[in-house]
């Protein structure tokens, strides 16, 4: 059975456990997460649950948008992704909740990352920079654009560019605490994204 859930990125704290240890926690507020579709092999070639998240004004939805959530009766969402893998319990219109994880549970968890605008090779490529003394001639640049025979820059060379903005997955991080009055998910150590961006908290594929 598939387990997963969208939420939004709050930030960070600090808790401790009972023996004192402070632990450095990311929280992710995880409401109104309701199930729009289940895909079946049968009808679809691939066996997946459709989550929605966030509720959108009426006039910001178009017709089909609708259609699709009156469904499972609930409001248009801002939000809509799959979570791949048998349904198990799960039927159109249910709403998932924080509790379908506990304390202790390993997670891989998605978001886009912090956008950093246009940056040189050093930092987005951690490359080395030259000798910053006098008559180096050689401190931030990227280096040799590659030999003379072909007369072009190899595609994959590390150059400067866009920075950030990207979808970043990382795996196997560990729920802290599950507040279900709240709907809050503390994880521990840092996810991908500013806040108030969305994150996908989904059961780890690499745990054991």
């Amino acid at each position: 059975m598939t387990k997963g859930i969208l939420g939004k990125k709050i930030g960070m704290t600090q808790v401790f456990t009972e023996k004192g240890d402070l632990i450095p926690v990311t929280v992710i507020e995880a409401a109104e997460n309701v199930v729009l579709q289940i895909k079946t092999v049968e009808s679809d070639g691939y066996a997946a649950v459709q989550v929605g998240f966030s509720n959108k004004r009426e006039k910001l939805s178009n017709k089909p948008a609708k259609g699709h959530v009156a469904k499972a009766n609930t409001a248009p969402k801002r939000f809509v992704r799959e979570f791949r893998g048998e349904a198990g319990e799960y039927e159109v219109g249910q709403e998932v909740k924080v509790d379908i994880f506990s304390a202790g549970d390993t997670v891989d968890v998605t978001g886009i990352s912090k956008g950093k605008g246009f940056q040189g090779s050093i930092k987005r490529h951690n490359q080395s920079r030259g000798p910053m003394s006098h008559g180096s001639r050689y401190h931030r640049r990227p280096g040799s654009m590659g030999p003379v025979a072909p007369n072009r820059v190899f595609k994959n060379k590390l150059l400067p560019g866009r920075m950030g903005g990207e979808q970043v997955t990382v795996q196997n991080l560990e729920i802290v605490k599950v507040d279900a009055e709240r709907n809050l998910l503390l994880i521990k150590g840092n996810v991908p994204g500013p806040k108030k961006s969305l994150i996908t908290v989904k059961k780890a594929v690499k745990s054991n």
